[in-house]
């Protein structure tokens, strides 16, 4: 890839890194994110997903390499970059003895929304936020899931082109998460660019493209689907009475490529031209160990994490699948 922005693009990144004295936080990072796109940073805690948004978000400068958000550098301008972008950090600055209506008149001061367009605005993320019959609750006094939709709200009051949001459903319930993705999808049929991080792998799944982050290295990038699609071999879910046991003895078994406890069941990866797991029931019996299930499955996107993260093709550039 050029060092310079890709056209078209609402975010491109060249070779952007980011060093904590000796220690490399984000290496060389190089990827485009499309406009509207729902793009998704991934990965454990330490991934390097923070670091990368507070470089995008103008807050953070980068070691090397270079940025762009709708053409702006990041590196050279970032104060120009913030008048494009709405940033969402882990702990929002919500005001706590505000009101949910102080607390977006508040944002809507701070970003200059002009005062004829705010209750247009502001009916528009109550609709879809569900907040409006809580305008008068103090911030403090809301349940975890309603204070990041009012942070949400709060992002979004002055229309920003690209919203970053920095792990937005982390602590939130089940419920208050789908919620969460909803209003995302929504934003982004709207045209709004969204680069969310987050370390939940199955609600990633959500995302257009993901980036998956390892000790701040890029180790894919690609739609989930197709990630998991090129994931090499076959799935076997396996339930058994004792799984942790019972992985330790399917992990040396021949033509198995992975074994990995999820819960109280065992993903078994085969390899590509393997049998189909026919030694998987007398291996469990000669140990003694019930076998509850056995089924093919799709991989799942954490099953393509964890198959890159333990085996990466050696010298490998992590690019898109073709």
């Amino acid at each position: 890839m050029s060092a310079n922005p890709a056209p078209g693009s609402a975010i491109s990144l060249r070779g952007l890194t980011r060093r904590f004295g000796e220690e490399t936080a984000v290496r060389a990072l190089t990827f485009d994110v499309a406009a509207g796109e729902l793009f998704g940073i991934v990965g454990p805690d330490g991934a390097g997903k923070t670091t990368t948004l507070r470089m995008l978000a103008g807050v953070l400068p980068p070691s090397a390499g270079d940025a762009w958000i709708r053409g702006v550098s990041i590196a050279r301008e970032p104060e120009r970059v913030k008048s494009h972008i709405a940033y969402m950090s882990q702990r929002f600055g919500l005001y706590e003895e505000l009101t949910v209506r102080e607390n977006i008149d508040f944002y809507a001061d701070l970003y200059r929304v002009p005062r004829r367009e705010r209750p247009r605005r502001l009916e528009r993320l109550y609709r879809f936020s569900n907040l409006g019959p809580f305008e008068d609750r103090f911030a403090g006094a809301l349940s975890g899931g309603m204070k990041q939709k009012l942070s949400l709200c709060c992002a979004l009051i002055h229309h920003p082109e690209v919203l970053l949001l920095d792990e937005p459903t982390f602590g939130v319930d089940p419920i208050s998460r789908r919620d969460l993705w909803l209003i995302l999808h929504e934003m982004v049929a709207e045209g709004i660019t969204i680069v969310v991080s987050t370390s939940y792998l199955d609600e990633a799944e959500r995302c257009d493209r993901v980036a998956l982050l390892h000790h701040g290295e890029l180790l894919a990038l690609d739609a989930p689907a197709r990630l998991q699609a090129a994931l090499p071999g076959r799935m076997l879910n396996v339930r058994t009475a004792e799984p942790r046991r019972a992985r330790e003895l399917l992990r040396a078994l021949p033509g198995v490529r992975r074994a990995s406890l999820f819960g109280d069941t065992i993903h078994l990866l085969l390899e590509p031209g393997a049998p189909d797991g026919d030694a998987v029931r007398p291996a469990l019996d000669a140990a003694d160990i019930a076998l509850l299930a056995l089924e093919e499955v799709e991989p799942s996107l954490e099953d393509v994490f964890i198959d890159r993260v333990s085996s990466p093709a050696p010298g490998a550039q992590p690019v898109e699948a073709a």
